[in-house]
């Protein structure tokens, strides 16, 4: 009996090189939320509530020379709590303590240092947050992600070049890693009396992309 000389070839197992690539570029801020606060305390909460209600639009009057819209200066809490100290373990009442905070969008940020001082002189006496962002983030997210592929690829690239692997061009998995929070300049502070201008700089913000892309070799 003749049996032929048959030959079977087994398919070879995917291979595939995983690699990240992460892309940044910098951004220089075209806006500016500050958050502005006024407490007040007293032992009587409708005369805290008074005096905190004054001081606050004078505040809010004072940023008018400013040319802040007012759809720019929006409410961002208010509360009032009793204030308490412990003497001998016991729990005994002090005063009220009134806080109205407003959060102000500042389109030129050249103004932040004079709207602070101005702030303050008006009577707040909290500066709880300076935020710097920018509108349009998303196309600076979009370079950055371009970046990121361009990075992965050139990582493939040498690890295949250096292990003498049979890369192939093109990727047949892409995944994004989301990091959509755009990143903020953050700073929070006290205020106090000073005759000296409030110095404020905004630096510039990073935007990040990340993505894991996988090619078959």
């Amino acid at each position: 009996m003749y049996y032929a000389n048959v030959s079977q070839q087994l398919p070879h197992a995917s291979r595939v090189i995983e690699v990240t690539g992460n892309g940044k570029v910098m951004a220089t801020p075209n806006y500016v939320q500050i958050q502005i606060e006024v407490q007040t305390r007293g032992k009587n909460v409708q005369e805290a509530q008074q005096e905190n209600a004054i001081i606050m639009n004078r505040v809010i009057q004072s940023l008018s020379a400013f040319h802040i819209p007012r759809e720019n200066i929006q409410t961002a809490f208010y509360t009032i709590s009793p204030v308490y100290d412990y003497e001998d373990g016991k729990q005994i009442f002090k005063d009220y303590e009134v806080t109205n905070a407003i959060t102000v969008k500042v389109t030129d940020t050249s103004q932040i240092g004079e709207i602070i001082d101005t702030a303050v002189e008006n009577g707040a006496n909290r500066i709880s947050s300076i935020q710097f962002n920018i509108d349009n983030v998303d196309a600076y997210y979009q370079q950055a992600l371009s970046l990121a592929l361009q990075n992965a690829q050139m990582k493939a690239k040498t690890i295949a070049e250096t292990m003498h692997l049979p890369l192939q061009p093109q990727p047949i998995g892409i995944v994004e890693e989301l990091e959509k929070a755009a990143p903020v300049l953050y700073r929070s502070m006290a205020m106090v009396d000073s005759k000296i201008s409030t110095p404020i700089e905004q630096g510039q913000i990073a935007i990040n992309a990340t993505v894991r892309v996988k090619f078959q070799y």
